[in-house]
């Protein structure tokens, strides 16, 4: 992990959130589960859902990728992660009894899968400088490169959200820079997503000959 953040304070802002909204998308720091759900649709386009694949959920919350999953009828190995303990618990709870599903918060426990995928993680700056954050977003980047095969997909607040909605303890990331650091960094093929009328882009990056 980053030093310079103090993940304490991230892992007591969800645990506010969970504790007064439950295993809901606001529990989740979401607006709606349309909402949600548009950004699983984007993210989830780095797999080929035609064939069965492992993937891990990289801050999982308390699951709903996994019931989006179910939903569709897809042919899948879930593993959840996040570093909230009542998140995971919560999970694990909701899912209990579907053998294709896990979770976890500790990060030992994570092994390579075919596809990682994150959604919302890196929106909840709080007091951190930008330049920390930034340094933050790209070593997790890295470690979802790690541990994916095929590909990995993510997202972030877009830098050109309207400057009157704007927060203060919200991240605002440049999708020019990312997509770069993509191309430089992870693969030739990668695609940025930013046309589904929410104010965030995704970003996917599929590995060569995956």
């Amino acid at each position: 992990m980053t030093p310079e953040i103090d993940f304490n304070l991230i892992q007591q802002y969800f645990s506010e959130r969970l504790k007064n909204f439950g295993a809901t998308p606001q529990g989740a720091d979401w607006n709606s589960p349309e909402a949600q759900q548009r950004r699983f649709d984007q993210l989830l386009k780095v797999c080929d859902l035609d064939q069965a694949f492992s993937i891990l959920d990289y801050g999982c919350g308390y699951g709903a990728l996994a019931d989006y999953l179910h939903s569709r009828g897809l042919r899948f190995e879930y593993l959840g992660y996040d570093i909230l303990p009542e998140a995971v618990i919560r999970a694990s709870s909701l899912h209990d009894g579907l053998s294709n599903c896990r979770f976890t918060n500790n990060v030992s426990e994570l092994s390579e899968v075919d596809y990682v995928v994150e959604s919302g993680i890196f929106n909840i700056r709080l007091q951190h400088s930008e330049e920390a954050w930034t340094t933050y977003v790209l070593a997790t980047l890295d470690k979802m490169d790690m541990l994916s095969r095929k590909g990995f997909a993510f997202n972030l607040l877009t830098s050109y959200s309207d400057p009157e909605y704007r927060k203060d303890h919200l991240y605002y990331a440049d999708p020019c820079f990312y997509f770069d650091y993509c191309k430089r960094h992870f693969s030739r093929n990668v695609a940025l997503l930013h046309d589904y009328d929410l104010y965030d882009f995704t970003i996917l990056v599929r590995k060569p000959n995956a």
